[in-house]
């Protein structure tokens, strides 16, 4: 591996998913303005809108949708153009 190519101040960095107020704490380099106690231990917080905790791919909580009417709505409109 390349020296230097990767950063080296990673840093315990809270993340909190603001659909289900869950938090998870990583290691990363990011950079935020807002900060967040935990366990007596001030971290950085960084606000997020979707996690693994609340996206419905891994909730098993999916939306159907009817792609049925929108197939048969394309071809209505646009159907077979050589004829």
């Amino acid at each position: 591996m390349k020296k230097e190519l990767h950063p080296g101040n990673y840093r315990p960095v809270v993340f909190k998913d603001m659909s289900n107020d869950e938090t998870f704490i990583t290691r990363s380099t990011i950079h935020t303005k807002e900060t967040i106690e935990i366990g007596g231990v001030t971290y950085p917080l960084v606000k997020l809108e979707i996690s693994n905790t609340s996206h419905p791919f891994y909730t098993g909580k999916a939306k159907l949708v009817d792609t049925a009417g929108r197939v048969d709505k394309f071809m209505s409109r646009y159907g077979n153009r050589k004829k």
